[in-house]
């Protein structure tokens, strides 16, 4: 792979993965998929196959929540899955403070410092997901197992 074609943050990610061992070619996209059809659209896939990183807010802690593009996250559910009084939608200002990275482009890895994650039961039926590496315009393959062992992230339901 072509590093000096990747975006600052995305090598950075890169960097995460070979570190963990993990192949995962990083796409560069001609267009924006910041939204998970844009992204779904872009690479030919299914939506429900696109692994959204949301940053929440877990009783006031920043919590990354891989959930499938097929649904929208509850929040109430979700308050019950992580065990805590309230979430909300973290501020786009928490979210780049603790990922490093902007709405629409956040990676599962390649933050500052480790994030509490969950990932979305529903990812598991797809033999690759698709996860933002980094930047708006970057995408990566990976499968569920890849993504839970990169994130040490907990399996949950978000629906």
């Amino acid at each position: 792979m072509d590093m000096s074609s990747l975006p600052e943050r995305s090598i950075l990610v890169h960097q995460h993965l070979a570190e963990a061992g993990v192949a995962a070619e990083i796409r560069v996209l001609p267009d924006s998929a910041r939204t998970a059809p844009e992204a779904a659209a872009a690479i030919g896939c299914p939506v429900s196959a696109i692994a959204n990183s949301l940053v929440f807010l877990a009783d006031d802690e920043p919590v990354l929540v891989m959930t499938s593009g097929g649904h929208r996250a509850d929040l109430a559910t979700l308050a019950t899955e992580l065990g805590v009084g309230t979430v909300a939608m973290a501020p786009a200002a928490t979210v780049r403070a603790v990922t490093g990275q902007a709405i629409g482009g956040v990676a599962p890895v390649g933050h500052p410092s480790p994030i509490r994650t969950y990932i979305d039961d529903a990812l598991r039926v797809h033999s690759t997901v698709w996860a933002a590496a980094g930047h708006p315009h970057t995408v990566m393959p990976l499968t569920f197992a890849q993504l839970v062992t990169l994130t040490s992230g907990t399996v949950i339901s978000v629906v």
